[in-house]
């Protein structure tokens, strides 16, 4: 007889990744491996979806197994994650075996654990959570992946050692330099771009020299902020810039130093999103 809460998360992925047009097996797999359950804590669960909050009926498994957010600690407004959402994008990241991956902002580990699955066994995952009790949580379920460590820490702070792929799991006002200066030659730095005053977007950075990253901004998203990583005076010009076009004219990040001109979107202090395809 087939596992009722396996069958559910199996059908989960496959669902996910047919009505989101994921054609990766990889992303699938991972969907379809890691029991969301023992990231989310003992049900009955708290279901958020399209503004809504709701109670699972009981604690059944099978109740995770929606694209929707589980809370995690309402008082602080932080849930589980869109299943969806991020399938999408780790997608477009493209992570491959082997990649050493720094998750910042990790919760109780959930997408993690699927970096892990999609680093395998020979890859590494760094993963850093500044709230002591969810990192403390994050540590014990994703015992399982000891490929995976987990450090209660500022993700903001400090320096990092060299990544593949950087995952921001809330939402920053800017990239910040040791994230930037920690990404591989051809690495990956994804994290949600968000004002204060609006949807945000999720940021995608592809390392094509010292001071030049391809970048694109996608999506539409909401994140709870990442405290060390917003600017009060950025997060006005981030909200005018994305009621401009949301950012869709955005190509590049550039990271040397130049006057303000009509090709940035976004100008800050070390770094400027540009509409400017940077060629070398």
């Amino acid at each position: 007889m087939h596992d009722p809460i396996e069958s559910a998360r199996r059908l989960f992925a496959e669902e996910i990744c047919r009505l989101n047009r994921i054609s990766s097996p990889a992303i699938c797999a991972a969907f379809a491996t890691v029991p969301r359950e023992r990231f989310v804590g003992s049900g009955p669960w708290i279901i958020q979806s399209g503004g809504t909050s709701w109670f699972s009926e009981d604690a059944d498994p099978t109740h995770v197994y929606r694209d929707t957010l589980i809370v995690l600690d309402e008082a602080k407004h932080i849930n589980n994650g869109q299943p969806s959402l991020w399938a999408v994008h780790l997608d477009l990241v493209r992570i491959r075996h082997g990649d050493e991956i720094l998750h910042l902002g990790c919760g109780t580990g959930y997408y993690t654990a699927i970096l892990a699955e999609l680093t395998g066994p020979k890859g590494k995952v760094t993963a850093i959570e500044i709230d002591k009790g969810l990192a403390s949580r994050a540590r014990a379920a994703l015992e399982p992946w000891p490929r995976v460590t987990v450090i209660q820490a500022d993700g903001s702070q400090g320096s990092f050692a060299p990544a593949d792929a950087i995952i921001v799991s809330a939402g920053a006002t800017h990239p910040l330099a040791p994230w930037l200066a920690a990404v591989k030659p051809a690495g990956k730095l994804l994290f949600p771009l968000t004002s204060a005053h609006g949807p945000g977007t999720m940021a995608h950075l592809t390392r094509a020299s010292v001071d030049r990253f391809a970048a694109a901004l996608e999506s539409s998203v909401f994140f709870v902020d990442f405290a060390g990583a917003r600017d009060p005076a950025v997060d006005s010009e981030l909200a005018r810039a994305l009621q401009s076009d949301g950012g869709t004219s955005v190509r590049s990040l550039r990271c040397d130093a130049h006057a303000k001109g009509d090709t940035c979107w976004l100008h800050g202090n070390g770094w400027c999103f540009s509409r400017k395809i940077m060629i070398d």
